[in-house]
């Protein structure tokens, strides 16, 4: 199949994947509460308020979808998303960086985290959400750090790109790319998007067809 046709019909298949509904399913405290390993999994993580829960709503086509907040730490689970009839699960997991949580109940989700990450047999992408306006930090280098450690595929997704300059805004891709290079279990690409005016919403949905189709 030539490039243009193959982007084309991950295009189309990205499209129609989100095309019905995706419904929360449940939100879950322990590793024993998560769904049978019978679907793909893909997960979102980021620093609290990076825009996370605005992006699924956007990706899903729904204004309600995941629960959003001016609130930094308000997911406090691994929130389930799925759609009747797709091979997909969303999971949207707990902010980090800005929790506004008692110390005990931040490192209880931390192992959450981490057990989900490392033990999950159908996880197959995590998207690791980035503010655009400034580009990786230290909590977001070290989440990274994790998933290179963990062999667990990642790609970076810039969010609110609707928000700095055009010029801050190239030099946060280029220093997200930088930050990406040559870790073992990032993906090269990054996906800028912008939930307020739909950039990249369709690229990230074409790109999780292609990671279906594979």
């Amino acid at each position: 199949m030539p490039p243009d046709a193959e982007i084309d019909a991950f295009a189309e298949a990205g499209r129609l994947l989100f095309a019905r509904p995706f419904v929360f399913v449940k939100g879950c405290v322990r590793i024993a509460d998560l769904p049978e390993m019978d679907k793909v999994e893909i997960a979102f993580a980021g620093r609290s308020n990076v825009g996370k829960s605005s992006l699924i709503n956007a990706l899903t086509g729904t204004s309600n979808l995941a629960r959003t907040s001016n609130t930094p730490g308000r997911t406090q689970e691994l929130n389930i998303f799925e759609s009747a009839g797709e091979p997909l699960r969303i999971v949207d997991m707990p902010g980090y960086g800005f929790a506004q949580a008692p110390k005990p109940k931040v490192e209880a989700w931390t192992r959450l985290i981490h057990q989900y990450l490392t033990g999950r047999a159908t996880l197959r992408r995590v998207y690791v959400l980035v503010d655009g306006r400034h580009g990786p930090r230290g909590n977001d280098l070290s989440v990274m750090n994790e998933l290179d450690k963990a062999a667990v595929s990642y790609q970076v997704v810039l969010t609110k790109a609707d928000k700095p300059s055009p010029t801050d805004l190239r030099k946060a891709i280029a220093a997200t790319t930088a930050a990406v290079a040559k870790r073992p279990a990032a993906h090269p690409t990054i996906i800028v998007t912008s939930s307020e005016r739909g950039d990249g919403i369709a690229e990230l949905r074409a790109e999780i067809a292609r990671l279906l189709a594979h």
